[in-house]
């Protein structure tokens, strides 16, 4: 499948072995077409610009923050810009090919940034494929430290207190002072022979890090010192070849109250005690996405795009949506009472998050959306593959007209 083969990371195995994701002997599984929808809710881009040349075909997981009055957007070639939330100006703008020219000059194909942005203490971190993980100033964009990471940066920076911590695809789990940059410890983590590429960012509670692995499993790392309170398998991989033993986790551990919820690639969904890491009920589901949260329900896009919602309490199904399969859906985010996901050809999908059904969709950008929706307040923020970054909001009068129209039919 040509998604599945895009993201896929080989260490250490031979090219004869990779070379299967591209043989005519592997069935590309067919992309769902879409068709018309009866239609409750009206999106419409309210606000939209272009941020460099956006990141391509290339694995990102460059997605934009919300903070401070400002929106912050990074674009692979390094580029960062800061507008204002409001009136939507430029604020100021940061080249990372200007502002770190000697450091440059070893690396062929520049600063490829990929993991970001976190705006935190008023800082904005943002990190690259090369390793180098750097702090903005959120008021003025000017560099405050920079620091090298011992691998590329995939995934958000993890901002906690006085640490910022990154995930790295060597399997190290690193710390680094929030205001100077120093390297305060790293957390080593078993990398198997063949991984997704990509790594998930940590999620912190109670002064640890939580943080998927790469061999299926979530470890709980202490800010403090960088040692393991826990280790827990979501599922242990089993197989004849390296393929069907990989069992990445990339995904943030979702934190509710004293649970987590993770999901790995080709296993399990789980809820787990946050304390013990104990395991309180476990599903058969494979997904490489960032879970999403309302009220009982969870919301999983799975490894060929469908679409579930499940009760965090027990596991239980509660609704299924296959009209999307292998349109390479971007991970669930929550609106009110929608589920929004994107696609590979940019459209942005509204679905209702009681009964699974799609209820709304617009286009942003053409050559494809990839990145998690934001949603903060009534507005979704996305980020195209061209480089497009648009505002998405409700138009909340065409759905009054829609729904006074119903109930005039129904008279």
């Amino acid at each position: 499948m040509k998604s599945w083969c895009k993201n896929l990371l080989a260490v250490g195995l031979s090219v004869a072995l990779m070379s299967a994701c591209s043989s005519s002997d592997v069935e590309e599984e067919p992309v769902t077409e879409l068709v018309d929808i009866q239609a409750t809710v009206f999106p419409e881009i309210s606000w939209d610009t272009s941020v460099g040349d956006g990141v391509g075909d290339y694995y990102s997981q460059l997605r934009p923050a919300v903070r401070y009055g400002k929106l912050f957007v990074a674009d692979r070639s390094g580029v960062v810009v800061a507008f204002d939330e409001t009136t939507g100006d430029e604020l100021w703008k940061q080249d990372f090919n200007d502002a770190f020219k000697e450091q440059l000059k070893t690396k062929t194909k520049g600063i490829r940034l990929a993991a970001g942005v976190t705006a935190a203490r008023n800082k904005v971190f943002v990190g690259g494929e090369t390793g180098l993980l750097v702090a903005l100033d959120e008021a003025t964009g000017d560099v405050v430290w920079s620091a090298q990471a011992n691998g590329e940066l995939l995934s958000a920076p993890t901002v906690a207190e006085d640490v910022v911590a990154v995930n790295t695809s060597k399997g190290a789990f690193e710390a680094f002072n929030i205001d100077n940059g120093e390297k305060l410890w790293t957390y080593e983590m078993q990398l198997p022979n063949l991984t997704l590429r990509g790594t998930g960012s940590a999620a912190y509670e109670a002064g640890g890090f939580f943080v998927g692995t790469a061999d299926g499993k979530v470890a709980v790392v202490v800010k403090a010192n960088g040692q393991a309170a826990w280790e827990q398998a979501v599922f242990t991989p089993a197989g004849a070849n390296e393929f069907t033993r990989m069992a990445d986790i990339d995904m943030t551990p979702l934190i509710l109250g004293e649970n987590l919820y993770v999901a790995s690639y080709n296993g399990n969904l789980v809820s787990m005690e946050l304390r013990s890491g104990r395991v309180v009920w476990s599903r058969k589901y494979s997904s490489f996405n960032e879970l999403a949260a309302a009220g009982i329900g969870l919301y999983l896009v799975d490894d060929h795009s469908r679409i579930y919602s499940v009760d965090r309490r027990n596991g239980l199904e509660l609704w299924s949506n296959t009209e999307l399969q292998n349109r390479e859906l971007t991970s669930p985010a929550v609106l009110d009472n929608y589920i929004v996901v994107g696609d590979f050809e940019g459209y942005l999908h509204f679905i209702d998050r009681n009964s699974g059904k799609i209820v709304g969709r617009i286009q942003v950008d053409s050559d494809g959306l990839y990145g998690q929706p934001l949603v903060v307040g009534e507005k979704i923020y996305v980020q195209g593959r061209s480089g497009k970054v648009a505002i998405v909001t409700l138009n909340k009068q065409e759905q009054m007209n829609d729904e006074e129209d119903t109930e005039t039919d129904a008279e």
